[in-house]
């Protein structure tokens, strides 16, 4: 996130690093991503990491509560940490385990503490057009990741639609979505504007979804957009692993590439064959989902800021685009 958390004492942070050993002297606000926040820790004798606080109130798919988040968001992190230390998979940038093996670690009701190694790199950014050379490195380390035997603990990521009903309710009476905070009038706006096409394409998942077969399923990523590259050499290393799933090939691959040329490199390595309507399904799963968490946040209590007015300009154009 590019804002600071208004209702977090940084020193927290701090007193939770103790349960990894860490004595930081200095901690420096990252303005990074979108969804989490994160900080730079420094300790006294110039060892640095790298630590991600995330909000558990707003991650909806992990868990519609804080208890229910903070374990899955757990679970998430020990299969990065698995696929790191026991499968030997470098390109995992995953947590360090506290002293008593903790991946994740809860500070008051609303955030948990995750801690990770400063990692050297060039870092990706989201929406970023990879070279086809890039996009042939990225298959390659999914094709690493879907062809090891799957962590015990990883969870199952079925192609479902967290509030795909609550959206469509306000889409038929966008005034629902109330007045409380600046971008909720604009909102109901839009809803209005798009509400027609925005049901066809709720409908489309819906068929969509239902139509999957028993494909195998992988170990996916969930999320490996440029924005979650670091690249290192020649080679992507993953961050941001809390979507890490249990689910078909093709929930990674269509952010990557939906060119058959190109995705048959990924198919002489896998000896998987992507599904077009797979592809589809996902991309459009993702353009729904942004649309519900945007949504949800505008009709939740907000204020006008940098991450708000980002998400405002998002929605606008993802709603735009299912309208193509």
């Amino acid at each position: 996130m590019l804002d600071r958390p208004v209702d977090f004492d940084e020193h927290q942070i701090k007193d939770a690093l103790a349960d990894w050993g860490i004595h930081a002297e200095v901690l420096t606000h990252v303005p990074l991503g979108f969804g989490d926040h994160h900080w730079s820790a420094t300790d006294t004798s110039g060892r640095r990491w790298f630590l991600t606080l995330a909000d558990l109130h707003h991650k909806p798919f992990l868990g519609g509560d804080p208890d229910t988040a903070l374990r899955n968001l757990r679970r998430a992190m020990d299969t990065a940490a698995d696929l790191h230390d026991v499968h030997g998979l470098g390109f995992v940038v995953a947590p360090l385990r506290s002293t008593g093996g903790a991946t994740a670690r809860r500070i008051g009701d609303r955030y948990a503490l995750s801690v990770f190694p400063h990692t050297e790199g060039t870092p990706g950014g989201y929406g970023q057009e990879l070279t086809p050379e890039q996009r042939d490195r990225v298959l390659d380390t999914l094709a690493r990741l879907h062809g090891r035997t799957p962590p015990a603990e990883v969870r199952a990521a079925p192609p479902t639609l967290d509030g795909a009903a609550r959206l469509a309710g306000l889409t038929a009476d966008p005034e629902g979505i109330g007045d409380r905070g600046p971008f909720a009038g604009p909102t109901a706006e839009l809803l209005s504007a798009h509400g027609a096409v925005l049901r066809e394409r709720l409908d489309e998942f819906g068929h969509r979804a239902a139509e999957v077969d028993g494909s195998p399923a992988v170990t996916t990523h969930g999320e490996p957009h440029p924005g979650n590259l670091l690249w290192r050499g020649s080679g992507p290393l993953l961050v941001d692993w809390d979507t890490v799933g249990l689910a078909v090939p093709e929930r990674d691959l269509w952010l990557v590439t939906d060119d058959p040329d190109e995705l048959a490199r990924y198919t002489e390595a896998t000896g998987h064959r992507p599904d077009p309507a797979l592809l589809t399904l996902y991309r459009l799963r993702w353009a729904l989902q942004d649309v519900v968490e945007f949504v949800d946040w505008f009709a939740a209590p907000h204020l006008r800021g940098p991450d708000t007015e980002q998400a405002w300009r998002d929605l606008g154009a993802i709603l735009r685009g299912l309208e193509l």
